[in-house]
């Protein structure tokens, strides 16, 4: 199967935790198929386009470029399952064949855990709280500027969970 060794997505280069490119073959035709597993914020920033300019190189040096299709998975790893029709795969005879009934379908997913991905991107999520304090306290909260409260909230945590380990 030919390896893939970079990715760019609009012209950005994307980190990739692991990925699979392959001609799917189906009675109605081919589909180019490129299943990639990325970071969190990575799907999030892609997940709700339709249409996408994506570069790939390979690591035998060629390069491939399309317009590609975002197609959703749920569950798993954070992923991108692009797809385009092809006329013809006369040009990509390096790339694996497969179809619904192979026995060989690339499995990105396997060997990569969740926390692996998150040492090298984590992904920020806003939260509300609902706390009841002393009118003191609530008024240095107000004072304070989010970013310093975030980044003092952060620590707390952190090293609140250390102790608790």
């Amino acid at each position: 199967m030919a390896a893939v060794k970079s990715v760019k997505i609009d012209g950005e280069t994307i980190h990739i935790f692991n990925s699979a490119i392959y001609i799917f073959e189906s009675t109605s035709g081919y589909t180019l198929e490129l299943d990639l597993i990325v970071s969190e914020v990575t799907e999030r920033k892609y997940k709700k386009e339709q249409n996408l300019i994506i570069e790939v190189e390979l690591e035998s040096g060629r390069l491939i470029d399309s317009i590609m299709h975002l197609k959703s998975l749920s569950g798993g790893l954070p992923q991108l399952n692009l797809f385009c029709d092809l006329d013809t795969i006369d040009e990509y005879e390096e790339l694996e064949r497969v179809n619904e009934n192979s026995s060989s379908f690339p499995n990105v997913e396997e060997g990569i855990t969740l926390e692996e991905i998150r040492k090298v991107e984590m992904p920020n999520e806003n939260i509300s709280l609902k706390l009841n304090l002393p009118i003191n306290q609530v008024e240095w909260l107000k004072s304070q500027k989010k970013a310093s409260l975030n980044e003092m909230l952060s620590a707390f945590i952190a090293e609140y969970w250390k102790k608790q380990e």
